[in-house]
């Protein structure tokens, strides 16, 4: 199990290290495409992938020697202080990339307080100096369904987070129709591409850009805990080389559209998140061969 909730997988702690001196580049036709996970900071990670007795404010260390760049999920729990972000910026090379998720007041819970968007934005001005920041995720829950006051919310929420590029996340397979497409785009909104469960009212796996810049997440397909009825971790769920294979192909066609794409592996239980993402980057090569 998770010794944090899941997403939550890259809090601070500890006093700031030294600089990290390299991390690993897009890869790609073009070299265009980004690859890394939603997290990094899992008691569970330590053996399946980082060191054996990796110390939890070592993980960033060990990360940038595997990816060029993170989505940070801890943001979704709490607003965190510009402080939290400047040290994760510390710890990481020039040319590093930070994807920050926004907080469940904004996605979850709808809450329209110009404050809360003014703290959130502000604390991540230390990654946005050090050019460092590539965006926002809006990631919505499965009742975030399409209607006129969820149209509203997402409107509202473009304003609010001002020219900063931003990526939205759906779980309700209302969204997924031509005009939600339209729309993104004629707003500067990213479309977040997703591969989860085949369950009826999830979002399919459809390959879509409504920006220059692609995104996708793999959440796993753990069809069994996805409604917590199985009793274990929805995102339990280790990727064959087969089903990112599928993948492989849709990564270099949204590559030829756009100027990068961002990856990110969120089936974060045990370390698959990590490993998976090293695979598509090996399956990414092979394409190439």
């Amino acid at each position: 199990m998770h010794a944090v909730p899941s997403g939550q997988g890259d809090l601070f702690t500890g006093p700031a290290p030294t600089r990290a001196e390299h991390a690993l580049g897009p890869v790609g036709r073009s070299g265009r495409i980004h690859v890394g996970t939603s997290g990094y900071s899992f008691a569970d990670w330590v053996g399946p992938f980082y060191p054996p007795g990796t110390a939890r404010n070592r993980m960033l260390d060990q990360y940038v020697k595997h990816f060029g760049v993170v989505e940070i999920n801890s943001s979704y729990y709490r607003i965190p202080g510009a402080n939290t972000f400047a040290r994760m910026e510390e710890r990481t090379a020039p040319g590093f990339k930070f994807i920050v998720k926004l907080y469940k007041g904004m996605t979850h819970e709808i809450e329209d307080d110009a404050s809360m968007y003014e703290r959130f934005v502000g604390a991540t001005e230390p990654l946005k100096r050090a050019g460092k920041f590539s965006g926002y995720l809006a990631q919505f829950p499965w009742r975030f369904k399409k209607n006129d006051d969820s149209l509203r919310h997402l409107l509202r929420l473009r304003e609010r987070l001002g020219d900063a590029p931003l990526f939205v996340e759906f779980r309700n397979d209302s969204w997924i129709e031509q005009p939600t497409f339209a729309l993104l785009k004629e707003n500067k909104i990213g479309y977040c591409s997703v591969d989860e469960p085949a369950l009826k009212g999830l979002v399919p796996p459809v390959a879509v850009a409504t920006t220059d810049t692609a995104y996708v997440r793999f959440h796993g397909r753990n069809v069994r805990n996805w409604w917590g009825k199985g009793g274990g971790d929805r995102y339990d769920y280790d990727y064959s080389r087969e089903e990112l294979s599928e993948w492989a192909e849709k990564l270099l066609k949204l590559e030829k559209n756009t100027s990068k794409v961002y990856v990110f592996f969120n089936n974060c239980h045990a370390g698959h998140a990590a490993t998976n993402a090293e695979l598509i980057i090996e399956l990414l090569g092979k394409e190439l061969g």
